[in-house]
C-alpha cells in the first residue's frame, strides 16, 4: 500500500530571471537552476536587443521573478503592469560587469537568490 504522502505530488516553482540583454546574468541564472528537480526556470532580457525577451507569457508562467537590478523591475512595472500585479519581484542587485558562467556570478547568483528559494518552497 502506498502511503499518502508517496502520493503528493510536489509542484515545481517557476523562476524567471531577467536582464537586460539575456546574454550574460539572466542566462547564467538560467543555466545554474535548469537540472533542478524542484524548479523550473526560464530567462529573458527587458531590451530590444535580448536573445529572448521578457513576455507577457514568462511573466504569467513564473511564480517569482528574480531581477539584476532596479531600472529592470521598472521596466517590468512599466510594460506588464496587469501580468506583474501579484508577482514576488526580487531585485538581486548584480551589476551587468561579468560575462556568461564567469565564477563570481555564479556565486553572487547563488548567494543572493538561495535564501528565497528556501522561504518559497515552505
Amino acid at each position: 500500500m502506498v502511503s499518502n504522502l508517496a502520493q503528493i505530488k510536489i509542484r515545481e516553482v517557476n523562476l524567471l530571471f531577467v536582464c537586460s540583454r539575456n546574454r550574460w546574468r539572466s542566462a547564467t541564472a538560467e543555466a545554474i537552476y535548469r537540472n533542478s528537480v524542484s524548479h523550473k526556470v526560464k530567462s529573458g532580457g527587458t531590451e530590444p536587443s535580448a536573445v529572448v525577451k521578457v513576455s507577457a507569457k514568462n511573466i504569467s508562467w513564473s511564480d517569482i521573478i528574480f531581477v539584476m537590478e532596479k531600472k529592470h523591475k521598472l521596466r517590468l512595472e512599466e510594460k506588464f503592469t496587469e501580468e506583474i500585479r501579484n508577482k514576488t519581484i526580487v531585485v538581486l542587485n548584480i551589476d551587468d560587469d561579468y560575462e556568461y558562467m564567469d565564477a563570481e556570478l555564479v556565486e553572487m547568483i547563488k548567494t543572493s537568490v538561495e535564501p528565497y528559494l528556501t522561504k518559497f518552497n515552505k
